[in-house]
Order: structure tokens, then sequence, then C-alpha cells
């Protein structure tokens, strides 16, 4: 009786960890609520640093973070004065780390070189995968939608076309069921000028 309970016990600690863990990973990816100008390559984002602005935004609430006489404030929208800035063209930091401008000097340290940045990041907005048309404002966005991706197989965009030789006859079984040996499949060249194949 006593192994029976502690076999219980640890097959409900170990159920309790598995529902655990999946719960953990749903958590985790927030594909959807990520912005059309973020980055590709996260399934994960809670912030974006700006380096070119020095101001961050926050995925979940989907508010800019800015810095007003020493304050951080949020806003829904950029303010006039970076009227300017182009999100989809500048430099983003991803940064999972809970209220990073706390400590911004981090940021503006490791990140000042890519103001005015040359190069370019992808962007979701511009990107091909499957998995990023769950983004309002993708140009194929499916309505958040589950996509289903099978990557082994290429997708399909033409529908196949069997062409059918009228010139051949339909098979003859001669009484021997569906047993097609040693009829002629061949069309009656009878007149008919030949295709080139023999």
């Amino acid at each position: 009786m006593k192994k029976l309970f502690l076999f219980a016990a640890v097959l409900m600690v170990s159920l309790f960890s598995i529902n655990n863990a999946k719960a953990q990973v749903s958590l985790n990816i927030n594909i959807g609520q990520q912005p059309v100008w973020g980055p590709t390559g996260y399934d994960h984002v809670d912030y974006y640093y700006f380096p070119d602005i020095d101001a961050y935004y926050y995925v979940p609430s989907g508010q800019y973070i800015i810095s007003n006489g020493g304050h951080w404030v949020w806003v829904n929208s950029l303010p006039a004065q970076y009227a300017n800035f182009d999100l989809y063209r500048s430099y983003k930091v991803v940064v999972n780390k809970p209220r990073p401008y706390l400590q911004n000097n981090y940021y503006v340290t490791n990140y000042s070189r890519y103001k005015n940045y040359g190069g370019r990041q992808t962007v979701i907005r511009d990107s091909r995968d499957a998995k990023y048309y769950v983004v309002k404002g993708h140009p194929n966005y499916n309505g958040n939608k589950t996509v289903i991706v099978n990557n082994n197989r290429p997708v399909r965009n033409q529908k196949t076309v069997v062409r059918v030789n009228q010139n051949s006859r339909p098979l003859q079984n001669n009484g021997r069921g569906n047993d097609n040996r040693g009829v002629n499949n061949r069309p009656e060249r009878g007149g008919e000028k030949g295709n080139g194949r023999h």
C-alpha cells in the first residue's frame, strides 16, 4: 500500500510539472502582439529600445516610454518632436527584462553605436514567414488564426493539368478480370502522322 501511495504521489508531481511547463511555453510566445515594424526572429518580445531617440516600446500594452523632464512617461503614440523618426528603418533592440528604462544608462552605453544605423533589420511587415501572418498590419494578416506550416513540402499554387491522348482506346479486359497484360494500349497509326515517338 505504501508503494502504491508513493507511486501516485510521484505521478501527480510529474503531471503537474508537465502541465506547468506547457503553460510556461504558451506564455512565452507573443508573435501576434508584436508590431509590424518590429524585427523578425523573435517569438517573444517585452520591450524594444530605440537608440536613435533613447526611448522604449512596451509590446503588451502597445505604448511608448519616453523621457520627459527626467521622468519616464508612457504614451500611446510618439509626440510631434519625433515626427521624422521612422519605426521601420530605425534600429530596434529587443529587451526581455522588466522595466529596462530604469537602467537606461546601460542601454545608452551599449547601443548608442546603432544611432543612425546604416544597415537594415528585416521587419515583420516584410517577412514571408507564415508565423508572422498573425500580426495585425502584415500584408498576409489572417485575423489571428493559428498557422500550421508544413516545411517539408513546397506550396503549390497552380492546378495540376492532366492531358489525355484523344487517340488512345479504352482498355479491354477480354474476360480476364482486371488483368490487362497483353492488351495493346497504343493508339492506331493508320493514316495519322506520327508524333515522332515510337
